[in-house]
């Protein structure tokens, strides 16, 4: 059946053309050229509706006349947006994000095209997919270590609820930005759905927990013992005390100024400075970190004589024995055994940073003096930790009741 060419008013740009018809209309791209812009459908009303639409469109301002691939776009996203503009650890978790889950997955969707369906659906792919046989873990690892996926014995590691939640983050914003460049008109990614994920209750060491850590470390003449001080007393991160200069520290003022923070990025050892503003402070700091501060200062000096040609200067408070910064995963490691050798709970370094907000929060301290501390930037996070009643209020509180009862 031959397809009637009679066209209504004003739609000399919509014709028949394969299984339906297409229209177009002249639009300004970005870039600022004039060029032809097509829309297509099964039938002409539809169509007509499309090119309504268009010039509408092509009225408010530049529009595309092609829009990228998923992958591709993402490609551009982290080479011209994130790389030069966020810090290298978030561009690292990025780039981790795209090229493990999102890329393999809508990497060969068109991005106007993309939908809620698709990216739902994907979402929920990932989340059932085991990661190890996904990104062949085990298939990597010598053949004498091989221990699963290997073995064609699934280990059924999946994604954790913090990671797909992290995914979906990183997908909508490529799409916001693909939003800025016009690419596309709205953020698919803010429909994702996701399991109601509980959130994990922090550890943190008591009083005597702590005191009994720190004693172990000064007792033993711990070569860190000043940066575990630094992280229990101070609330300082891992990155900020390793980071530390050891001109940081003003012994007369009693205070230490936090700029920069060391941090292994995709093999990279990098000295920089802070994530935010609000991460930057001078803090005052009590007579236990100054006697350690001292102390270390006093080590590092010995170090150096004893290294004599060796020693390579970095200008940090701590060092290894020749003088080159601490790997933080040999720091993790420092603050295992000790725990061990202290005879405390275990608890990860952050738990550390977090055991200074929940004393502090034990002493009655005010919430705002502590966020100052802890130098969170948002203060829900600050009221997180203080929402956290201690094992010691709660038995306190129950005898009280109990008490009350009888």
């Amino acid at each position: 059946m031959t397809k009637s060419r009679n066209r209504a008013n004003g739609e000399g740009s919509i014709y028949p053309y394969k299984n339906g018809y297409a229209a177009y209309a002249w639009v300004t791209t970005p870039s600022g050229l004039r060029r032809r812009k097509y829309v297509y459908g099964k039938t002409r009303d539809y169509v007509h509706q499309k090119w309504i639409k268009l010039q509408q469109q092509a009225a408010q301002g530049p529009l595309p006349t092609k829009t990228p691939k998923v992958g591709a776009y993402l490609d551009y996203w982290l080479r011209e947006v994130v790389t030069p503009n966020v810090a290298p650890l978030t561009a690292k978790t990025y780039e981790t994000l795209v090229r493990r889950h999102i890329a393999p997955g809508l990497g060969s969707k068109n991005l106007a095209r993309l939908s809620t369906r698709d990216a739902q659906q994907w979402i929920n792919r990932v989340a059932r997919t085991c990661q190890c046989c996904a990104q062949g873990k085990d298939v990597a690892r010598p053949s004498d270590k091989q221990r699963c996926c290997a073995l064609s014995n699934c280990c059924g590691q999946r994604l954790s609820p913090r990671t797909q939640r992290d995914t979906r983050a990183c997908l909508r914003r490529a799409l916001a930005c693909a939003i800025d460049d016009e690419l596309i008109t709205r953020n698919i990614a803010k429909s994702i759905k996701l399991p109601t994920a509980r959130r994990k209750k922090g550890k943190r060491w008591t009083t005597e927990q702590a005191r009994r850590f720190l004693a172990s470390a000064k007792v033993d003449n711990d070569p860190l013992y000043a940066a575990y001080v630094l992280v229990v007393v101070e609330g300082m991160r891992k990155g900020e005390a390793l980071g530390l200069p050891y001109d940081a520290v003003d012994f007369e003022q009693q205070k230490v100024e936090i700029g920069y923070q060391l941090q292994r990025v995709g093999g990279q050892l990098l000295h920089r400075e802070t994530k935010t503003e609000e991460s930057d402070s001078q803090l005052p700091f009590p007579a236990i970190v100054g006697t350690a501060l001292r102390a270390r200062l006093v080590q590092r000096d010995r170090d150096k004589q004893a290294a004599a040609d060796a020693w390579q200067e970095h200008g940090l408070m701590f060092t290894t024995k020749y003088g080159t910064p601490i790997e933080p995963r040999n720091f993790n490691r420092s603050w295992d055994r000790r725990i061990i050798k202290a005879g405390v709970p275990k608890i990860t370094v952050h738990d550390g940073r977090r055991t200074c907000g929940s004393l502090l929060a034990d002493l009655d301290v005010h919430p705002r003096v502590a966020m100052a501390i802890l130098r969170h930037a948002q203060f829900a996070i600050t009221m997180e930790i203080y929402t956290e009643v201690s094992d010691e209020a709660t038995r306190e509180g129950l005898k009280k009741l109990g008490e009350s009862l009888q």
